[in-house]
């Protein structure tokens, strides 16, 4: 059999290829890739004890003792899964960690069975390498433009509107707030990683000469950003989207108390309004060094009677005053203080309108063109 092999990188990425990871499920829950699939050659405790025959006996005994495992049954049912998938997905590549044996034994099987596929040359060790590179490389193709403004400003809904945007906080699943989590947990850190490649390769690959994104901190939840476009992005100029109170309450309202209690919903909590509040509280929690005492005892007391006057009317429009609190006497301090420090690096402010006129005049186009 010819041993078909891939290495164009680049056209995995804009090509969005779907690929599988014949890796076992333990090293696949470390890091894949986008539009991945983990169909193992070996589960996980089969991997292990082809490990311990390697280092007792060497490679030839344990590729025989991996042999013996996936054989008969099992060894019918995981290539046609790969078949399957191929059949689904003719465009399809196959991955190990090295593009060594495993993806190679996984290639000839399918190829017995009638269905090729090409694997990567290198594996996810090299695919991987080329990301990082790639990501590096990326920020000498594009000139980045921060978009800056006040806790619940609609800084996400603004960018969503620019197809130029390179949204932070959708790759790593967090609002960037310490009240910023999801009920689904955050990727890992290899899989935001790889995500934001993908996304700068992509972009700069449309042809953008400048891409906006949020201001954000180095860390997006407990994911952080590669150094290299951290330091990038807090040189970067700053435009600042000025929003009214009312406004920001509204926003802030609709997204952390109405579209995140849906959420509790539609994940079938027993008791979902329970679990949010729980959540909430969790939050406030986290900050009580940096409200003080006084202020965490306040505002907790502001979220229990407005939840205890949802569960009893119905209507959680009580949930305004918590959130106006915090965003007066927590957020806007903080704000203040870091558009001091960074007070030469904005270039522009004004409202919605103004900023995204701005913007455009800046060479970015909104996504409804």
């Amino acid at each position: 059999m010819r041993e078909e092999l891939f290495d164009d990188f680049r056209s995995i990425v804009l090509q969005k290829r779907p690929l599988i990871d014949v890796r076992a499920p333990v090293e696949f829950a470390k890091g894949a890739f986008p539009n991945t699939v983990n169909l193992p050659l070996m589960d996980d405790e089969e991997r292990h004890l082809v490990g311990i025959r390697y280092k007792e006996e060497g490679n030839e005994a344990a590729v025989a003792l991996g042999h013996e495992l996936v054989s008969g049954e099992t060894k019918r049912r995981r290539v046609e899964a790969w078949c399957e998938f191929v059949r689904n997905h003719p465009e399809a590549l196959l991955y190990c960690f090295r593009g060594g044996q495993r993806s190679q034994i996984s290639q000839r099987w399918m190829a017995e069975a009638g269905c090729s596929v090409p694997r990567i040359k290198g594996g996810y060790k090299a695919f991987r390498r080329y990301l990082i590179e790639e990501t590096e490389r990326s920020l000498e193709r594009f000139e980045p433009l921060v978009l800056g403004g006040r806790t619940g400003s609609g800084k996400t809904l603004l960018l969503e509107r620019f197809d130029a945007a390179v949204d932070l906080e959708g790759l790593a699943n967090h609002r960037g707030s310490s009240f910023g989590r999801h009920i689904t947990p955050q990727p890992t850190q290899i899989d935001f990683e790889n995500a934001l490649a993908y996304e700068l390769i992509r972009k700069t690959a449309k042809g953008y000469r400048t891409l906006l994104f949020e201001d954000e901190g180095k860390n997006v939840g407990r994911l952080y950003l590669p150094q290299a476009l951290y330091e990038r992005l807090a040189e970067a100029p700053l435009v600042l989207l000025e929003t009214p109170m009312e406004e920001r309450v509204t926003i802030t309202f609709d997204e952390y108390v109405l579209r995140a209690q849906a959420e509790y919903e539609r994940e079938g909590f027993e008791s979902p309004l329970e679990a949010w509040r729980d959540d909430i509280q969790a939050a406030i929690d986290r900050i009580h060094r940096r409200l003080g005492g006084e202020r965490h005892k306040e505002v907790s007391g502001m979220l229990q009677r407005a939840f205890e006057a949802q569960k009893s009317g119905g209507s959680p429009q009580a949930h305004r005053a918590w959130i106006r609190y915090l965003l007066e006497n927590y957020y806007d301090p903080m704000y203040d203080y870091q558009i001091q420090k960074n007070a030469s690096r904005v270039v522009f402010r004004g409202d919605a309108g103004a900023v995204e006129a701005y913007l455009e005049s800046r060479g970015l186009c909104t996504t409804s063109r």
